[in-house]
Protein backbone atom coordinates (compact mmCIF):
# COMPACT_ATOMS: atom_id res chain seq x y z
CA UNK A 1 0.00 0.00 0.00
CA UNK A 2 2.05 2.98 -1.31
CA UNK A 3 4.81 2.66 -1.45
CA UNK A 4 4.25 -0.14 1.01
CA UNK A 5 7.53 -1.48 1.20
CA UNK A 6 8.33 2.18 2.55
CA UNK A 7 5.17 1.84 4.46
CA UNK A 8 5.87 -1.39 5.88
CA UNK A 9 9.44 -0.43 7.02
CA UNK A 10 7.75 2.66 9.38
CA UNK A 11 4.66 1.29 10.40
CA UNK A 12 6.76 -0.34 13.23
CA UNK A 13 8.05 3.37 14.39
CA UNK A 14 4.71 6.08 13.79
CA UNK A 15 3.37 5.57 17.12
CA UNK A 16 6.73 6.33 18.98
CA UNK A 17 7.68 9.58 16.69
CA UNK A 18 5.95 12.31 14.99
CA UNK A 19 8.51 12.72 12.29
CA UNK A 20 8.07 10.70 8.86
CA UNK A 21 6.11 7.96 7.96
CA UNK A 22 6.37 6.46 4.34
CA UNK A 23 -0.02 1.54 2.82
CA UNK A 24 -12.49 14.72 -15.48
CA UNK A 25 -12.64 15.64 -18.08
CA UNK A 26 -9.28 14.60 -19.53
CA UNK A 27 -9.07 11.21 -21.83
CA UNK A 28 -6.00 9.37 -22.30
CA UNK A 29 -4.45 8.40 -24.91
CA UNK A 30 -6.27 5.34 -27.14
CA UNK A 31 -7.77 2.80 -24.61
CA UNK A 32 -10.97 1.43 -25.16
CA UNK A 33 -13.46 1.03 -22.62
CA UNK A 34 -13.99 -2.62 -21.46
CA UNK A 35 -16.95 -4.28 -21.99
CA UNK A 36 -20.08 -4.61 -18.71
CA UNK A 37 -18.36 -7.62 -17.60
CA UNK A 38 -21.73 -9.45 -16.13
CA UNK A 39 -21.61 -12.38 -13.96
CA UNK A 40 -22.95 -12.88 -10.56
CA UNK A 41 -22.09 -11.38 -7.19
CA UNK A 42 -21.21 -12.78 -3.82
CA UNK A 43 -23.65 -12.49 -1.27
CA UNK A 44 -21.95 -12.70 2.38
CA UNK A 45 -24.67 -12.97 5.85
CA UNK A 46 -21.21 -13.71 7.45
CA UNK A 47 -18.24 -11.86 8.65
CA UNK A 48 -15.73 -10.65 6.21
CA UNK A 49 -12.23 -12.53 5.88
CA UNK A 50 -10.31 -10.62 3.53
CA UNK A 51 -6.99 -10.10 1.81
CA UNK A 52 -5.13 -7.54 0.51
CA UNK A 53 -3.55 -7.86 -2.72
CA UNK A 54 -0.74 -5.04 -3.42
CA UNK A 55 0.09 -4.94 -7.09
CA UNK A 56 2.18 -1.48 -6.42
CA UNK A 57 6.32 -2.93 -6.75
CA UNK A 58 4.74 -6.21 -7.55
CA UNK A 59 4.47 -7.10 -3.82
CA UNK A 60 1.63 -9.69 -4.03
CA UNK A 61 0.46 -9.90 -7.52
CA UNK A 62 2.06 -9.99 -10.38
CA UNK A 63 5.34 -11.39 -8.67
CA UNK A 64 7.14 -9.44 -11.28
CA UNK A 65 6.64 -7.55 -14.36
CA UNK A 66 6.13 -9.03 -17.93
CA UNK A 67 4.98 -12.04 -17.23
CA UNK A 68 3.03 -14.04 -19.39
CA UNK A 69 -0.67 -13.43 -19.43
CA UNK A 70 -0.76 -17.21 -19.01
CA UNK A 71 1.92 -16.44 -15.65
CA UNK A 72 -0.03 -13.68 -14.75
CA UNK A 73 -3.14 -15.85 -14.68
CA UNK A 74 -2.06 -18.70 -12.97
CA UNK A 75 -0.43 -16.85 -10.01
CA UNK A 76 -3.73 -14.78 -9.67
CA UNK A 77 -5.93 -18.02 -9.41
CA UNK A 78 -3.34 -19.45 -7.04
CA UNK A 79 -4.30 -16.32 -4.66
CA UNK A 80 -7.89 -17.43 -5.42
CA UNK A 81 -7.18 -21.23 -4.58
CA UNK A 82 -5.30 -20.22 -1.39
CA UNK A 83 -7.71 -17.58 -0.21
CA UNK A 84 -10.30 -20.55 -0.29
CA UNK A 85 -8.34 -23.07 1.35
CA UNK A 86 -7.76 -20.82 4.23
CA UNK A 87 -11.93 -20.23 4.52
CA UNK A 88 -11.85 -16.55 4.16
CA UNK A 89 -14.19 -14.65 1.46
CA UNK A 90 -12.71 -11.26 0.12
CA UNK A 91 -9.34 -9.99 -2.20
CA UNK A 92 -9.08 -6.06 -2.08
CA UNK A 93 -7.11 -6.01 -5.00
CA UNK A 94 -4.87 -2.82 -6.18
CA UNK A 95 -6.40 -1.91 -9.29
CA UNK A 96 -5.05 1.97 -9.71
CA UNK A 97 -1.93 1.29 -7.46
CA UNK A 98 -0.45 4.68 -9.53
CA UNK A 99 -1.95 6.94 -12.02
CA UNK A 100 -2.24 3.59 -14.38
CA UNK A 101 -4.80 0.71 -14.38
CA UNK A 102 -4.84 -2.78 -14.54
CA UNK A 103 -8.09 -2.53 -16.76
CA UNK A 104 -8.42 -0.64 -20.11
CA UNK A 105 -9.24 2.74 -19.15
CA UNK A 106 -9.72 6.32 -20.97
CA UNK A 107 -8.27 7.99 -17.84
CA UNK A 108 -5.27 6.20 -17.00
CA UNK A 109 -2.61 4.31 -19.20
CA UNK A 110 -1.69 0.53 -18.24
CA UNK A 111 0.13 -0.25 -15.34
CA UNK A 112 4.17 -0.56 -15.70
CA UNK A 113 3.53 -3.41 -12.26
CA UNK A 114 2.28 -5.94 -15.37
CA UNK A 115 4.37 -5.76 -18.37
CA UNK A 116 7.61 -3.73 -17.21
CA UNK A 117 6.36 -0.43 -19.29
CA UNK A 118 3.74 2.09 -18.51
CA UNK A 119 1.58 2.24 -20.99
CA UNK A 120 1.55 -1.00 -23.20
CA UNK A 121 -1.17 -3.89 -23.39
CA UNK A 122 -0.43 -6.76 -21.51
CA UNK A 123 -2.64 -8.82 -24.22
CA UNK A 124 -5.93 -9.18 -21.76
CA UNK A 125 -8.25 -7.11 -19.11
CA UNK A 126 -7.16 -8.50 -15.66
CA UNK A 127 -9.84 -6.83 -13.89
CA UNK A 128 -12.29 -8.84 -16.08
CA UNK A 129 -10.00 -11.82 -15.47
CA UNK A 130 -9.95 -11.47 -11.94
CA UNK A 131 -13.59 -10.48 -10.99
CA UNK A 132 -14.85 -13.41 -12.89
CA UNK A 133 -12.77 -16.28 -11.61
CA UNK A 134 -12.98 -14.74 -7.99
CA UNK A 135 -16.90 -14.41 -8.13
CA UNK A 136 -16.96 -18.00 -9.56
CA UNK A 137 -15.30 -19.18 -6.09
CA UNK A 138 -17.86 -17.00 -4.13
CA UNK A 139 -15.20 -14.64 -3.54
CA UNK A 140 -15.69 -11.31 -2.96
CA UNK A 141 -13.98 -8.82 -5.30
CA UNK A 142 -13.05 -5.14 -4.10
CA UNK A 143 -11.13 -3.27 -6.37
CA UNK A 144 -8.52 -0.68 -4.55
CA UNK A 145 -7.58 2.97 -5.74
CA UNK A 146 -5.08 4.88 -4.76
CA UNK A 147 -6.80 8.21 -5.51
CA UNK A 148 -3.68 11.04 -5.32
CA UNK A 149 -0.39 9.18 -5.94
CA UNK A 150 1.29 9.70 -9.50
CA UNK A 151 4.53 7.95 -9.18
CA UNK A 152 6.66 6.16 -6.34
CA UNK A 153 9.63 7.94 -7.99
CA UNK A 154 10.14 12.03 -7.75
CA UNK A 155 11.03 11.60 -11.71
CA UNK A 156 9.00 12.02 -14.73
CA UNK A 157 10.39 9.73 -17.33
CA UNK A 158 8.54 6.66 -16.32
CA UNK A 159 5.68 8.09 -17.28
CA UNK A 160 4.05 7.44 -20.25
CA UNK A 161 3.04 10.22 -22.64
CA UNK A 162 -0.70 9.63 -21.66
CA UNK A 163 -0.35 9.45 -17.78
CA UNK A 164 -2.37 12.94 -16.43
CA UNK A 165 0.92 13.58 -14.75
CA UNK A 166 2.57 14.50 -18.24
CA UNK A 167 -1.17 16.10 -19.74
CA UNK A 168 -1.31 18.13 -16.78
CA UNK A 169 1.87 18.84 -15.15
CA UNK A 170 0.13 21.71 -13.60
CA UNK A 171 -1.74 19.32 -11.32
CA UNK A 172 1.19 17.76 -9.84
CA UNK A 173 3.27 18.24 -6.83
CA UNK A 174 6.47 16.89 -6.29
CA UNK A 175 7.21 15.85 -1.97
CA UNK A 176 8.70 13.29 -0.05
CA UNK A 177 10.43 11.96 -3.27
CA UNK A 178 7.19 10.95 -4.85
CA UNK A 179 4.83 12.71 -7.61
CA UNK A 180 1.27 13.29 -6.41
CA UNK A 181 -2.02 14.93 -8.03
CA UNK A 182 -2.86 17.78 -5.83
CA UNK A 183 -5.93 17.82 -3.64
CA UNK A 184 -6.05 21.32 -3.43
CA UNK A 185 -7.26 21.56 -7.34
CA UNK A 186 -10.64 21.39 -7.92
CA UNK A 187 -10.37 19.54 -11.41
CA UNK A 188 -7.99 17.00 -9.55
CA UNK A 189 -10.66 15.11 -7.57
CA UNK A 190 -13.40 15.62 -10.39
CA UNK A 191 -10.64 13.19 -12.38
CA UNK A 192 -10.05 10.91 -9.52
CA UNK A 193 -13.80 10.25 -9.28
CA UNK A 194 -14.19 9.91 -12.74
CA UNK A 195 -11.08 7.44 -13.33
CA UNK A 196 -12.99 5.08 -10.26
CA UNK A 197 -16.70 5.39 -11.06
CA UNK A 198 -15.66 4.32 -14.95
CA UNK A 199 -14.49 0.98 -12.70
CA UNK A 200 -18.11 1.15 -11.33
CA UNK A 201 -19.40 1.07 -14.61
CA UNK A 202 -17.70 -1.21 -16.42
CA UNK A 203 -17.32 -4.08 -13.87
CA UNK A 204 -19.23 -5.83 -11.55
CA UNK A 205 -16.66 -5.20 -8.71
CA UNK A 206 -17.93 -5.65 -4.69
CA UNK A 207 -16.59 -2.92 -3.85
CA UNK A 208 -14.86 0.18 -4.40
CA UNK A 209 -11.72 0.75 -1.51
CA UNK A 210 -8.99 3.11 -0.46
CA UNK A 211 -6.82 2.87 1.96
CA UNK A 212 -4.43 5.46 4.35
CA UNK A 213 -3.14 7.74 1.74
CA UNK A 214 -5.17 10.81 0.88
CA UNK A 215 -2.45 13.49 1.54
CA UNK A 216 0.76 11.79 2.07
CA UNK A 217 2.56 11.13 5.06
CA UNK A 218 4.61 13.88 6.19
CA UNK A 219 8.02 14.10 6.12
CA UNK A 220 10.11 15.50 8.65
CA UNK A 221 11.69 19.71 7.55
CA UNK A 222 9.64 19.06 4.04
CA UNK A 223 6.06 21.32 3.50
CA UNK A 224 3.70 19.89 1.53
CA UNK A 225 3.84 22.49 -1.58
CA UNK A 226 0.60 24.07 -2.09
CA UNK A 227 0.60 27.37 -0.72
CA UNK A 228 -0.47 29.01 -4.46
CA UNK A 229 -3.78 26.94 -4.02
CA UNK A 230 -4.58 27.72 -1.04
CA UNK A 231 -4.15 31.05 -1.19
CA UNK A 232 -6.45 30.93 -4.70
CA UNK A 233 -9.09 28.56 -3.14
CA UNK A 234 -8.23 28.66 0.49
CA UNK A 235 -9.05 32.07 1.94
CA UNK A 236 -12.39 31.23 3.71
CA UNK A 237 -10.65 28.65 5.52
CA UNK A 238 -9.41 29.65 9.07
CA UNK A 239 -6.08 27.36 8.57
CA UNK A 240 -4.57 25.13 5.87
CA UNK A 241 -5.59 22.13 7.82
CA UNK A 242 -8.86 23.07 7.86
CA UNK A 243 -8.78 23.85 3.62
CA UNK A 244 -6.60 20.28 3.14
CA UNK A 245 -9.48 18.49 4.91
CA UNK A 246 -12.78 19.97 3.04
CA UNK A 247 -10.47 18.59 -0.51
CA UNK A 248 -10.36 15.16 1.11
CA UNK A 249 -14.20 15.95 2.35
CA UNK A 250 -15.35 16.90 -1.15
CA UNK A 251 -13.66 13.57 -2.43
CA UNK A 252 -14.78 11.44 -0.32
CA UNK A 253 -18.76 12.85 -0.94
CA UNK A 254 -18.49 13.38 -4.25
CA UNK A 255 -17.15 9.29 -4.65
CA UNK A 256 -19.83 7.91 -2.84
CA UNK A 257 -22.27 9.72 -4.79
CA UNK A 258 -21.29 8.86 -7.50
CA UNK A 259 -20.75 5.35 -7.14
CA UNK A 260 -24.21 5.06 -6.12
CA UNK A 261 -25.81 6.66 -8.74
CA UNK A 262 -24.27 4.33 -10.72
CA UNK A 263 -24.87 1.14 -8.80
CA UNK A 264 -25.99 1.22 -5.26
CA UNK A 265 -25.27 -2.20 -4.38
CA UNK A 266 -20.93 -1.63 -4.85
CA UNK A 267 -19.80 -0.99 -1.34
CA UNK A 268 -17.74 2.01 -0.82
CA UNK A 269 -15.09 2.15 2.18
CA UNK A 270 -12.11 3.26 3.45
CA UNK A 271 -9.08 1.81 5.17
CA UNK A 272 -7.57 4.73 7.27
CA UNK A 273 -4.54 4.40 9.82
CA UNK A 274 -5.20 3.31 12.68
CA UNK A 275 -5.39 5.77 14.89
CA UNK A 276 -7.79 8.92 14.12
CA UNK A 277 -6.80 10.94 16.59
CA UNK A 278 -5.19 11.08 20.63
CA UNK A 279 -7.05 12.00 23.41
CA UNK A 280 -4.07 14.28 24.31
CA UNK A 281 -4.88 16.04 20.74
CA UNK A 282 -8.95 15.97 21.48
CA UNK A 283 -9.98 14.81 24.79
CA UNK A 284 -13.84 14.72 24.25
CA UNK A 285 -13.03 12.13 20.81
CA UNK A 286 -9.96 11.14 20.30
CA UNK A 287 -8.47 7.36 21.93
CA UNK A 288 -6.41 6.72 24.32
CA UNK A 289 -3.07 6.30 22.46
CA UNK A 290 -0.02 8.35 21.85
CA UNK A 291 0.54 7.53 18.08
CA UNK A 292 2.93 10.06 16.28
CA UNK A 293 0.77 10.12 13.38
CA UNK A 294 -3.39 11.27 13.61
CA UNK A 295 -5.31 10.38 10.38
CA UNK A 296 -6.90 14.22 11.22
CA UNK A 297 -4.33 16.14 11.93
CA UNK A 298 -1.29 14.77 9.81
CA UNK A 299 -3.14 12.91 6.71
CA UNK A 300 -6.18 15.23 6.83
CA UNK A 301 -8.87 12.58 6.75
CA UNK A 302 -11.64 13.37 9.08
CA UNK A 303 -12.89 9.93 9.45
CA UNK A 304 -15.47 10.44 11.53
CA UNK A 305 -17.24 13.29 9.78
CA UNK A 306 -17.50 10.64 6.52
CA UNK A 307 -18.90 8.08 9.09
CA UNK A 308 -21.08 10.69 10.67
CA UNK A 309 -22.34 11.92 6.90
CA UNK A 310 -22.43 7.94 5.84
CA UNK A 311 -20.23 8.94 3.00
CA UNK A 312 -18.63 5.28 3.57
CA UNK A 313 -20.49 1.96 3.95
CA UNK A 314 -17.30 0.38 5.91
CA UNK A 315 -14.49 1.44 7.63
CA UNK A 316 -11.42 -0.87 8.10
CA UNK A 317 -8.78 0.63 10.25
CA UNK A 318 -5.28 -0.61 9.91
CA UNK A 319 -4.54 -1.56 13.69
CA UNK A 320 -1.02 -3.07 12.93
CA UNK A 321 0.08 -3.09 16.47
CA UNK A 322 0.04 -5.88 19.17
CA UNK A 323 -2.01 -6.48 22.18
CA UNK A 324 -0.48 -4.54 25.06
CA UNK A 325 1.38 -2.25 22.69
CA UNK A 326 1.76 0.88 24.73
CA UNK A 327 1.68 3.54 22.53
CA UNK A 328 -0.96 2.05 20.48
CA UNK A 329 -3.31 -0.69 22.03
CA UNK A 330 -4.53 -3.24 19.38
CA UNK A 331 -7.86 -3.73 22.00
CA UNK A 332 -7.69 -0.33 23.12
CA UNK A 333 -7.91 0.75 19.51
CA UNK A 334 -11.09 -1.92 18.33
CA UNK A 335 -13.05 -0.79 21.47
CA UNK A 336 -12.71 3.06 20.07
CA UNK A 337 -13.59 2.19 16.26
CA UNK A 338 -16.03 0.05 17.48
CA UNK A 339 -18.00 2.68 19.68
CA UNK A 340 -17.87 5.24 16.60
CA UNK A 341 -19.26 2.98 13.78
CA UNK A 342 -21.95 1.63 16.53
CA UNK A 343 -23.21 5.23 16.86
CA UNK A 344 -22.84 6.05 12.80
CA UNK A 345 -24.28 2.44 11.92
CA UNK A 346 -21.01 1.98 9.84
CA UNK A 347 -20.07 -1.72 9.15
CA UNK A 348 -16.30 -1.71 10.55
CA UNK A 349 -13.63 -4.20 9.28
CA UNK A 350 -10.11 -4.42 11.28
CA UNK A 351 -6.89 -4.02 9.28
CA UNK A 352 -4.69 -6.99 10.80
CA UNK A 353 -0.76 -7.09 9.95
CA UNK A 354 -0.07 -10.39 9.29
CA UNK A 355 3.16 -8.98 8.16
CA UNK A 356 4.39 -8.19 11.97
CA UNK A 357 3.78 -12.12 12.74
CA UNK A 358 7.42 -12.78 12.54
CA UNK A 359 8.18 -9.75 15.13
CA UNK A 360 6.01 -10.10 17.43
CA UNK A 361 6.46 -12.29 20.74
CA UNK A 362 3.41 -13.82 21.31
CA UNK A 363 3.01 -16.77 18.31
CA UNK A 364 -0.70 -16.23 18.87
CA UNK A 365 -1.14 -12.95 18.49
CA UNK A 366 -3.18 -12.77 15.02
CA UNK A 367 -5.27 -15.38 16.11
CA UNK A 368 -5.81 -13.79 19.46
CA UNK A 369 -6.90 -10.41 17.95
CA UNK A 370 -9.15 -11.98 15.32
CA UNK A 371 -10.98 -13.64 18.59
CA UNK A 372 -10.91 -10.43 20.51
CA UNK A 373 -13.02 -8.72 17.66
CA UNK A 374 -15.95 -11.02 17.58
CA UNK A 375 -16.35 -9.64 21.02
CA UNK A 376 -17.70 -6.66 19.37
CA UNK A 377 -20.70 -6.87 17.10
CA UNK A 378 -19.93 -3.82 15.53
CA UNK A 379 -16.58 -5.95 14.20
CA UNK A 380 -17.71 -7.43 10.70
CA UNK A 381 -14.94 -9.14 9.95
CA UNK A 382 -11.02 -8.42 8.98
CA UNK A 383 -8.82 -7.51 6.16
CA UNK A 384 -4.97 -9.22 6.28
CA UNK A 385 -1.97 -6.95 5.05
CA UNK A 386 -0.86 -8.86 2.88
CA UNK A 387 -1.13 -12.22 0.84
CA UNK A 388 2.35 -12.58 0.36
CA UNK A 389 2.40 -12.60 4.67
CA UNK A 390 -0.07 -15.00 5.01
CA UNK A 391 1.15 -17.38 2.29
CA UNK A 392 4.12 -17.49 4.39
CA UNK A 393 2.27 -18.92 7.23
CA UNK A 394 4.47 -17.33 9.62
CA UNK A 395 4.60 -18.87 13.14
CA UNK A 396 1.81 -20.72 11.55
CA UNK A 397 -0.45 -18.03 11.94
CA UNK A 398 -2.15 -19.22 8.37
CA UNK A 399 -3.08 -22.60 9.00
CA UNK A 400 -4.12 -21.39 12.78
CA UNK A 401 -6.79 -19.53 11.57
CA UNK A 402 -7.99 -21.45 8.91
CA UNK A 403 -8.07 -24.56 11.95
CA UNK A 404 -9.26 -22.09 14.58
CA UNK A 405 -11.33 -19.22 14.30
CA UNK A 406 -11.69 -19.59 10.53
CA UNK A 407 -12.43 -23.19 10.67
CA UNK A 408 -16.08 -23.43 10.20
CA UNK A 409 -16.41 -22.12 6.26
CA UNK A 410 -16.89 -18.42 6.32
CA UNK A 411 -20.05 -19.21 8.49
CA UNK A 412 -19.81 -17.06 11.36
CA UNK A 413 -22.70 -15.41 12.26
CA UNK A 414 -23.67 -12.16 13.21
Amino acid sequence: MKSILKKISLLAITVLTAATLNASNIIMGNNQNASKVNNQKVTRNSELRGVWVASVSNIDWPSKKGLSVEQQKREFLTILDNVKKWNMNAVFVQIKPTADAFYPSKYSPWSEYLTGTQGINPGYDPLKFMVEEAHKRGIEFHAWFNPYRLSTSSSRDRLSKDNIGRKKPEWTVSYGGQLYLNPGIPEVNDYVVDSIVEVVKNYDVDGVHMDDYFYPYKVKNQEYPDSAQYQKYGSKFASVGDWRRDNVNKLVEKLHTSIKKENKNVEFGISPFGVWRNASTDPSRGSATKAGVQNYDDLYADILLWMNKGWIDYVAPQIYWNQGHKSAEYNTLVKWWSKYAGQTQTDLYIGQAAYKVNDWQNAKELINQVNFNRNYPEVKGSIFFSYKSLLTNPKNATNSLAQGPYSNNGNQEF
